[in-house]
């Protein structure tokens, strides 16, 4: 599959300078070579090939002499799957996330999807060893590890005791709240919060949206096409939500943070450094 640099590395900074430019004169963003997609992204093209193979990557368009053009939609791609490597998911796990995406998804939209790609991943369970959990997390698990992150939900035990079942969105947040000084009840009641209010986020975004844009849409436009349209809509939407609902929690934290410490500068939290 290749391998990446550091968080961020060559792919997604391709996919950045995409947005700031429209090109060059000797390479086009939108009329690349394989060779060129392959240098942009920072990948070899064995392994282009390879993500075609598997049908990550979409087939380019054919040019002057039958040469395959690729563009932005393609590096942008490349970049939403170093970040799904980047959080630890598998080849099988990322195939799966990828075929859930629309197929004319534009390369914004595929820049969103990796933006927010951290705190939305797939409900998919893959199963490993303890020896593979313990080098994707990079760190030794005692049992006293597995049996919190099994109480977390983060992992689940099989019948072969050396093998689990794993939660690839929650395993490395789970494995950060080993080090936490919180007892587990505290960890469990906290993630009951979030899991509670999410979903009464959730529920009533899709009562709104189905209220009132998709069934007036349904009323007045029965052509089966605009239909498709709207639900391919509906797709792109989503992932411009969950940025919503992270930046709307950011500041909700901040301003209850407020309240909580007004006299003293409050801790830092996961959404960044507290307001002076």
């Amino acid at each position: 599959m290749g391998t990446h640099g550091t968080r961020g590395g060559a792919a997604v900074r391709g996919a950045r300078q995409m947005e700031r430019q429209n090109g060059t004169a000797d390479e086009p963003l939108d009329q690349l070579t394989v060779d060129q997609l392959a240098a942009r992204a920072g990948v070899t093209v064995r392994t282009l090939r390879f993500y075609s193979t598997r049908g990550l990557l979409p087939p380019p368009t054919i040019g002057p002499r039958r040469v395959g053009r690729y563009g932005p939609e393609h590096l942008s791609r490349l970049a939403l799957i170093e970040e799904l490597q980047h959080q630890g998911m598998t080849l099988a796990a990322i195939e799966r996330y990828l075929q859930r995406l629309p197929d004319d998804i534009s390369a914004h939209d595929l820049a969103i999807h990796r933006a927010v790609v951290a705190s939305w991943l797939p409900d998919t369970v893959d199963e490993t060893t303890r020896s593979q959990l313990e080098g994707r997390v990079g760190r030794e698990l005692t049992d006293d590890d597995l049996e919190r992150l099994a109480a977390m939900s983060v992992l689940a035990r099989t019948d072969d005791p050396d093998v689990f079942r794993v939660d690839p969105a929650l395993v490395q947040l789970g494995v950060r709240l080993l080090d936490v000084p919180m007892s587990q009840e505290a960890i469990l009641a906290a993630r009951s919060v979030m899991l509670e209010h999410a979903r009464s986020a959730a529920r009533e975004l899709s009562r709104l949206f189905k209220q009132e844009v998709w069934d007036p849409y349904r009323e007045l436009e029965p052509d089966p096409e605009r239909l498709e349209r709207m639900k391919s809509l509906s797709a792109h939407m989503q992932p411009m939500v969950v940025q919503a609902l992270v930046t709307a929690f950011q500041r909700s934290m901040k301003e209850e943070l407020r309240e909580v410490f007004p006299l003293e500068s409050a801790p830092r939290t996961a959404a960044g450094p507290a307001p002076e």
